[in-house]
């Protein structure tokens, strides 16, 4: 895409983006109330849109229009299911440049960055039709004749569920695809900062043939949304992804109605390189991970322990590579790394940062504010970090590393696991009996070595301890939306 082309595909989205609407039965419309909610440009901070924000009548007739759509979309066989998933997933790809503008605009990631997030999306619904065909039940064999034992997996029926502004196209693609696929309703609440993405891919699903009341779309006060759709008895699951605070908080609200929930929370990634690595090579993969999506990732590698010997060499080419890095409005094809989502990132990262550094820790690089205008943060170093700074101990979701050195093994495994975190964890070394230890000890969901990839669709993802349970990806993908029965049958 040529400058002039681009830049008019900006001006078309920034069109498109005057009213994100709400999806309930069928029908994009306004609230009851025809109250709205401005959409910003991080880049810019300048209003280029407003969401609508449902109102308790809204819910409602989402709710209502959710047990409807349940008791007509369990019904459809799973092969029908899985052709409309991908039928919606080949008008991803079709609409991907599109609705990767919108993403950047709203969110700020690059824009090749967003791409990738958009044909993420309709790899994810491609999975999950497969997986709609695998849903197997099974025999078991019976004690006398006469007598059929049968397992069956059913739908748990409708869900609410709940999905962040970070990724708010591929979050959302996860739940919906999972829970379409497995024959459930759903009421999606996205990202009021950013609707759009997540409404492509929503108007992929219906412009592909679902039924009404099968998925509806909701924005507005996160606490009312959530408190209200929780406490509805048509709701039979709950599925979150999001901060650790917040998503004990929902837990708390399903729990006292007793439904199942998925949560997958924050993180506090340790990253591990030994020195029998390439202390160049390890470090140049490693920026290019974390200053991915501005470090705002729930995996984003963080707390950085090198072995002693690659220590300096390690961090000389990590510095440089923070430094190289271009920061920009995402639309700019110079850019590297955009802005933070919004005003409560950058105040966040600001506060860690400077409470470090108050108690402390030396800046390597960055640690500061980019510019005044726009969310922007320069990609931090920090090292000599106290024990007690706050940034060691909470989920920082920026463009900032930690950076330590260890001697023992042993012990930088303790150390990598003394958080109340465990989503992922990174290692670099070419040891196979280190692999083996690192595989075992490792106290995270998801554990990468020699590799940044993590969270591939055909791969399941989830965490432990505080950064929550459940799994989305992979052959489990379907299992958090289906209960299972047991039926024997006699003969008579």
């Amino acid at each position: 895409m040529d400058q002039t082309s681009q830049q008019n595909g900006v001006s078309r989205s920034v069109q498109r983006l005057a009213d994100a609407l709400l999806l309930i039965d069928g029908e994009w419309r306004a609230s009851a109330r025809e109250e709205w909610l401005d959409i910003l440009n991080p880049a810019t901070e300048q209003t280029i849109g407003r969401v609508a924000k449902a109102g308790i009548e809204d819910l409602d007739a989402a709710l209502k229009a959710a047990q409807y759509g349940f008791l007509t979309w369990r019904d459809v066989p799973a092969r029908e299911r899985a052709h409309i998933l991908r039928n919606a997933a080949g008008l991803i790809r079709q609409r991907v440049e599109d609705l990767a503008l919108v993403l950047t605009l709203e969110q700020g990631k690059p824009l090749a960055q967003a791409k990738a997030e958009i044909l993420s999306c309709a790899d994810i619904y491609e999975w999950s039709a497969e997986e709609a065909t695998r849903a197997y039940g099974r025999l078991i064999p019976a004690r006398q004749t006469g007598v059929v034992n049968m397992v069956v997996l059913e739908p748990v029926g409708p869900v609410a569920a709940f999905t962040p502004w970070n990724f708010p196209a591929s979050q959302a693609a996860r739940k919906i695809a999972s829970a379409l696929a497995a024959g459930c309703s759903m009421i999606l609440k996205p990202p009021e900062d950013a609707p759009s993405a997540a409404i492509g891919i929503v108007k992929a699903l219906t412009d592909a043939g679902l039924p009404s009341g099968v998925m509806n779309v909701v924005f507005g006060v996160p606490a009312e949304i959530s408190s209200h759709l929780i406490a509805s008895p048509v709701i039979r699951k709950v599925s979150f992804t999001g901060s650790v605070p917040v998503g004990k908080h929902l837990a708390g609200l399903a729990a006292e109605v007793m439904k199942p929930t998925t949560m997958e929370l924050g993180g506090h990634s340790p990253v591990l390189v030994f020195d029998d690595v390439d202390p160049a090579a390890s470090a140049k993969a490693l920026a290019a991970n974390k200053f991915r999506n501005a470090g705002q990732i729930c995996i984003s590698p963080t707390r950085f322990m090198l072995q002693d010997d690659i220590y300096e060499p390690f961090l000389d080419t990590f510095v440089d590579a923070a430094r190289a890095v271009r920061l920009g409005d995402g639309n700019a094809e110079t850019t590297d790394m955009g802005p933070l989502a919004n005003a409560r990132r950058l105040e966040a990262v600001s506060a860690l940062i400077d409470d470090a550094v108050g108690r402390g820790a030396k800046v390597a690089t960055g640690g500061r504010r980019h510019g005044n205008v726009g969310y922007f943060y320069e990609p931090t170093v920090l090292t000599d970090i106290p024990p007690e700074a706050r940034i060691l101990h909470e989920e920082p979701f920026g463009p900032v590393v930690l950076v330590s050195r260890f001697s023992d093994t042993d012990a930088a495994i303790e150390a990598a696991n003394a958080t109340p975190y465990g989503l992922a964890a990174y290692a670099y070394t070419r040891n196979a009996a280190t692999v083996e230890k690192l595989t075992r000890r490792l106290e995270a969901g998801v554990v990468s070595i020699n590799s940044g990839t993590l969270g591939l669709i055909e791969t399941p993802f989830g965490g432990m301890k505080e950064s929550g349970y459940g799994r989305e990806g992979g052959s489990e993908t379907l299992a958090p939306y289906l209960v299972t029965k047991f039926v024997a049958h006699a003969t008579v």
